[in-house]
């Protein structure tokens, strides 16, 4: 079996983006106003992963909860895996109502040597278009990576420390009810952020992990309440190290001195960078 035979492979999903999951995820991120919006209404930068669902028959779901691997996917023999970083190019704001298609493709398949073996790199691009138009209004590189079994021989990355000083915080606390809801909205089984004793027993972390893309989310939003004209052009972030519920944790915003772009990271209560990403406006 090779695996770089999986690139170039391509699926097409289409949707609707409708007015509830927006709503629903308002809610979970703790805005007062929990209304579904009126046809119209931008989705917030991210928003577009409350559509596109991964959708499988209970009977295709592996060990970890993910689909069984092969299809679109490569069927990669490394069990544990992980979102380890997205880039974003938003051309034009998908809108509440439209009817969106999503064009997939398997970019590239690297394997690399880590700390704990080998690692195989798996880069998605995801083209959206709206309304039917052949015009892309946003892409996104979404690059994962596949990991060993834990071992008692697990030599952890050293930390990095994250920046001490911003313009914007927040403080977030991930307790298990943020990690279903989210886990719901975006219907995604991966065992590892709701199911503790899988978590702990089988991939050896020490608690239930914080969704990549929640994380992510948490950095635009904190973004949008402090600049909510601001336009994105691009965003890009770098998961760094992983972040439990076992504590609070908090996400920072730091613009730039001429305003184009915005530092975002997300930091835990050890004061460890757990996310990098920059967010460019226009």
């Amino acid at each position: 079996m090779n695996l770089q035979d999986w690139i170039g492979r391509t699926e097409t999903v289409e949707d609707i983006a409708t007015a509830t999951p927006y709503a629903a995820l308002s809610a979970t991120l703790d805005y007062p106003d929990t209304t579904r919006p009126a046809v119209g209404t931008p989705l917030p930068s991210l928003w577009h992963w409350l559509y596109f669902l991964p959708i499988y028959a209970q009977s295709e779901i592996g060990a970890d909860g993910h689909a069984k691997r092969g299809g679109f996917m490569p069927p990669v023999p490394l069990p544990r895996r992980m979102w380890a970083g997205s880039d974003f190019k938003f051309k034009e704001p998908l809108l509440v109502g439209d009817a969106l298609q999503r064009t997939s493709t398997i970019v590239d398949v690297k394997e690399k040597s880590g700390r704990t073996g080998s690692l195989i790199f798996v880069k998605v691009r995801h083209e959206i278009r709206r309304n039917g138009s052949s015009a892309v209004a946003l892409t996104e590189h979404h690059n994962i990576v596949y990991r060993p079994p834990a071992s008692p021989d697990d030599v952890a990355p050293p930390p990095q420390t994250a920046p001490l000083a911003s313009a914007w915080q927040r403080a977030i606390v991930p307790d298990d009810v943020l990690l279903f809801r989210y886990s719901a909205l975006t219907f995604n089984g991966h065992r590892i952020h709701y199911d503790r004793q899988y978590v702990t027993e089988v991939e050896g972390y020490p608690g239930l992990i914080v969704h990549g893309p929640l994380i992510a989310t948490l950095l635009m939003d904190l973004l949008r309440r402090n600049q909510p004209e601001a336009k994105v052009l691009r965003f890009e972030f770098k998961a760094v190290r992983p972040t439990f519920d076992i504590h609070p944790f908090s996400v920072h915003g730091q613009p730039s001195a001429d305003g184009t772009t915005v530092h975002l990271w997300g930091r835990d209560h050890e004061g460890w960078l757990t996310m990098d990403a920059t967010a460019t406006l226009a």
